[in-house]
């Protein structure tokens, strides 16, 4: 493990962190969307799924 003093390492940090490219609000949002979409999609589907084992489990079991 190599020595280095804080000094150095906040400065690495800093140079590290000027490398970053941040996204823009259009990328951000776009994202956002995407994943809000995604995530209603997972949950109906999870819905209807949950539902049709719920409907085949009380004919089975006669409830």
């Amino acid at each position: 493990m190599v020595n280095t003093s804080p000094a150095k390492f906040v400065e690495q940090v800093k140079q590290e962190g000027s490398k970053v490219t941040w996204p823009t609000r259009k990328e951000t949002t776009s994202a956002t969307v995407m994943v809000l979409i995604m995530v209603s999609l997972a949950a109906v589907f999870f819905f209807i799924v949950d539902w049709f084992i719920s409907s085949g489990l009380q004919v089975i079991l006669g409830l």
